[in-house]
């Protein structure tokens, strides 16, 4: 059993040290909780789990602290996808939910998997999915303000469960002050896949990623046989003709993990029940 985390690309950890430590201290609690979770519980459940945990956490851009777009709404989105069945299930633009990822869980069960704007909206109410604001103060003054974001943000994990089973689940706040409308590559096969030889979750810019078919990638390539660190250094190659902005986290069926990013620094925490990274 492994899980990892991340918990977006780049931050104001990089000029604040105490939000440096908050975050890895938070890293490091959810990355543990979720591997205790992860003992009784299937790899799907786990890793949304483990991202419930993130959104809820608004030192974390993705749920609660979620960055307002351009015309001063908070539209978020996230996917989850079973590496067992190969099915994936996302939101894309859905507003005023506390934990989007639990909403892609619940679609995993229909027919019509991935739902974006109102109708991921519309569609959470009818599934008991409460109105919920994710705005807080900081987002809002950054906007009133007019700045740009202070990160890249969107978390994710990859979860590796005791049967062997694999799944990946990755929820974003957006990039802020973006283009109503704007989809990003969290709840694409871009930036968030897995079948049953390796799982992938990405963070950065979602163009770029999309552009790259970054997770789907490194996914391909280790199906057909590269190592996991052979499948992330080609396809991270394949991002510089075009300088991708790219962070990405994997585990593959034997249990190797992985984890590479093109700009410094990507937060992120890893954990066996033995050995715990947390990297910012």
């Amino acid at each position: 059993m492994k899980i990892i985390i991340h918990g977006g690309f780049f931050s104001e950890s990089t000029t604040n040290h105490e939000t440096k430590v908050a975050k890895q201290k938070a890293l490091e609690r959810i990355v543990k909780e979720s591997f205790e979770f992860l003992k009784t519980h299937s790899a799907v459940e786990t890793v949304v789990f483990a991202v419930s945990l993130l959104e809820d956490d608004e030192l974390f851009n993705a749920g609660i602290g979620s960055q307002i777009q351009s015309d001063g709404k908070i539209r978020m989105s996230a996917a989850l996808m079973d590496g067992e069945t190969q099915k994936m299930s996302g939101v894309i633009n859905i507003e005023d939910v506390k934990n989007p990822i639990q909403v892609a869980a619940v679609l995993l069960n229909y027919d019509d998997k991935v739902l974006g704007g109102s109708g991921a909206t519309n569609f959470a109410r009818q599934h008991g999915f409460e109105q919920f604001s994710t705005e807080i103060p900081q987002r809002k003054a950054e906007y009133v303000a007019k700045l740009k974001a202070l990160g890249i943000g969107t978390v994710g994990c990859v979860a590796l469960d005791k049967n062997g089973k694999l799944a990946v689940a990755t929820s974003t706040g957006g990039k802020g002050f973006e283009i109503p409308g704007r989809i990003s590559d969290s709840a694409t096969v871009a930036g968030n896949y897995a079948n049953e030889f390796c799982g992938v979750s990405l963070t950065g810019v979602g163009e770029d990623i999309v552009s790259g078919a970054v997770a789907a990638k490194i996914v391909t390539r280790v199906t057909d046989g590269f190592t996991l660190e052979s499948a992330f250094e080609k396809t991270f190659q394949e991002l510089k003709p075009f300088d991708g902005f790219a962070g990405a986290i994997a585990i593959d069926n034997n249990g190797n993990i992985f984890h590479q990013d093109s700009h410094p620094s990507m937060v992120f925490a890893s954990f066996d029940g033995g050995k715990l990274e947390v990297f910012d």
